[in-house]
């Protein structure tokens, strides 16, 4: 039932910031078969798929938001294995229409709304315990997938070496911890730093809790804006501009706002010249589609970003 890790490509940044402050700059991106598999999405997945077998579960249950990449790369890979998944999703009243929960749905995913005051109790030990009892023929995964299981697979990561020598930085978006807390492990030998995406006051303990110990990361925590899932109009022509720049696709919820705060640090001089810097594309280019289902991108940015 193990599913295998996916290969992963270098990609050059090119940029006159980056010359001018005599730095080299390296875009990983995991390769996938499927939009809604990708990044760092399969990675958090793998051992929590292989414990299914272990524990004799059925299938999975986990939780996400109502545009959550987390549940439609769930939902997908149980479809892929054959394995029946369950999501319980943080919304008053599901909405068919939306892009995320339709392909959830047609993944064969089991959709469940939970009220936010519900869902607030989805770390609750005893709440959990409940759930389980409820449906013991599920794996119950954690909200991203970040719990050890989750970190074990990121850790598999050997991003140490580039194309042009050692990493001296590994960076991330950075929303629940675990892909932080994973490369953490996997690269004692380079600093990690990870760039939050979301105010959450706890989680840098939940990083410190998950890590092993490990002492080789940082959290950046001033790039979060107006908060979770919210962006202006600055942080989308930068996704934009990049695009056309690089050839590269980024979203405003993740990879472009972290890839917006690194050329921020840059401009700063936070990393000294010489420095080779490399960043894990965490995928998330689905999550599009709910932005502009929502209104909050236009036909046009759509199809800038995805083409």
């Amino acid at each position: 039932m193990m599913i295998m890790s996916q290969p992963y490509q270098w990609v050059a940044i090119k940029h006159p910031r980056l010359e001018k402050h005599q730095l080299t700059f390296w875009l990983v991106q995991p390769e996938s078969a499927s939009l809604f598999v990708s990044g760092n999405k399969q990675l958090k997945l793998k051992y929590h798929i292989s414990e299914v077998q272990q524990q004799h579960k059925e299938g999975i249950l986990t939780f996400g938001g109502a545009f959550s990449n987390h549940l439609v790369a769930t939902a997908v890979t149980c479809s892929q294995i054959g394995i029946p998944c369950t999501g319980l999703v943080r919304t008053d009243q599901l909405d068919v229409s939306n892009p995320t929960m339709s392909a959830c749905r047609q993944a064969g995913m089991q959709l469940i709304a939970l009220h936010r005051q519900q869902y607030k109790q989805r770390q609750d030990p005893s709440w959990l315990c409940q759930l389980q009892q409820e449906y013991p023929d599920r794996l119950i995964v954690p909200e991203g997938g970040t719990s050890p299981y989750g970190v074990n697979g990121v850790a598999e990561l050997n991003l140490a070496v580039t194309p042009t020598g050692k990493t001296d930085v590994l960076i991330t978006a950075t929303g629940s911890g675990g892909t932080l807390a994973g490369l953490a492990i996997g690269h004692p030998d380079c600093q990690t730093l990870g760039i939050a995406v979301v105010k959450d006051t706890s989680l840098p303990g939940k990083i410190a809790a998950l890590s092993q110990q490990q002492s080789n990361w940082h959290l950046i925590d001033n790039f979060v804006g107006k908060g979770y899932g919210r962006f202006d109009d600055s942080l989308l022509q930068f996704c934009l501009d990049f695009k056309q720049q690089t050839t590269i696709s980024l979203e405003p919820i993740y990879t472009g706002k972290a890839m917006q705060a690194i050329f921020k640090l840059i401009a700063e001089d936070y990393f000294k010249p010489g420095t080779n810097l490399v960043f894990l594309h965490t995928g998330g280019l689905q999550g599009l589609a709910g932005l502009l289902y929502r209104g909050l991108i236009s036909q046009q940015h759509y199809d800038l970003l995805m083409n």
